[in-house]
């Protein structure tokens, strides 16, 4: 059996945390490089099947490839870590003050932004052969895409703010859930079916996911949207980022933890049992990072 109980995934958090934690900025910055990158190449790929097929289903299933990259490659998604990271502080890990999460999240938050826009910029290029074609049918739906999350919100004022800050959370609920049930099979394509069916919730429903806007809005933007910085900050990644932190960290991880977590970490720490060798190979969490 590739099936891992609860109060052995929480263990997993507990080390996914860790390890997130003792990475340095340089590591942290360029898995967050790729990762945004995965996560632009599977929204692209979603959004043209959609396009070309005329169904948003088919591009909402072919979206967790790009996530499923990430956290198999073991690279850094900023959404991950808000459901990691609150776990490792509460657990009393070590390196998990304060101070070094926040600046661990400020590294990935960077990486991701960054290769984000790379990728953007590298997808106008090619669908437009550098400027020198008119937009065709994928171009104008990353417009109207973006345009969607940014100018429509801001068209309703506070209501578009506690509107998109909530899909922010209820993205990042199902998002986080994709990351943490990683941990909950020790095979390949077991890890493969849990990622899939959470992500495949968050997309099809049109939530808000901060690194997904990393790569939509600036190509919307690069492919001539009316869309201005400020905006795409102040009306979505902003609140977004903010409405993921809070889904990741108190729907999934804190929730898991304070659910499973007890069963397993109370017991051990105040009794010196080590694991024996067919347990420890079993439970121990592959070097998942997302």
């Amino acid at each position: 059996m590739d099936y891992v109980k609860p109060h052995d995934v929480v263990k997993s958090m507990l080390a996914g945390g860790a390890l997130k934690l003792s990475l340095p900025p340089r590591q942290l910055i360029l898995r967050g490089m790729l990762a945004g990158a995965y996560l632009g190449i599977g929204t692209s790929m979603a959004v043209t099947a959609a396009v070309e097929t005329g169904y948003w289903i088919i591009g909402s299933l072919l979206f967790p490839f790009g996530l499923a990259l990430a956290i198999l490659l073991g690279a850094e998604i900023i959404t991950g870590s808000f459901a990691l990271l609150p776990v490792a502080v509460v657990d009393g890990q070590k390196n998990a003050g304060l101070r070094h999460v926040f600046a661990n999240l400020g590294w990935v938050f960077l990486g991701n932004l960054l290769g984000s826009v790379l990728y953007a910029g590298l997808f106008a290029i090619a669908l437009t052969t550098a400027g020198d074609a008119q937009i065709n049918a994928v171009g104008t739906k990353l417009m109207a895409i973006a345009e969607a999350k940014t100018n429509y919100y801001a068209s309703h004022g506070s209501a578009g703010l506690l509107a998109v800050f909530t899909k922010g959370m209820l993205c990042n609920w199902m998002v986080s859930l994709a990351v943490v049930a990683a941990y909950m099979s020790t095979s390949f394509s077991g890890k493969i079916l849990a990622i899939w069916g959470p992500t495949v919730l968050f997309f099809s429903q049109g939530f808000e996911h901060a690194v997904v806007n990393m790569f939509l809005i600036p190509v919307g933007m690069m492919l001539g949207g009316d869309i201005s910085v400020s905006t795409w900050w102040l009306w979505n990644q902003i609140p977004v980022t903010l409405g993921n932190l809070v889904g990741g960290m108190f729907f999934t991880g804190l929730a898991i933890y304070f659910a499973h977590g007890s069963v397993t970490t109370a017991p051990q720490s105040s009794v010196a049992v080590a694991p024996q060798p067919s347990q420890r190979g079993n439970h121990e969490p592959a070097p998942v990072s997302v």
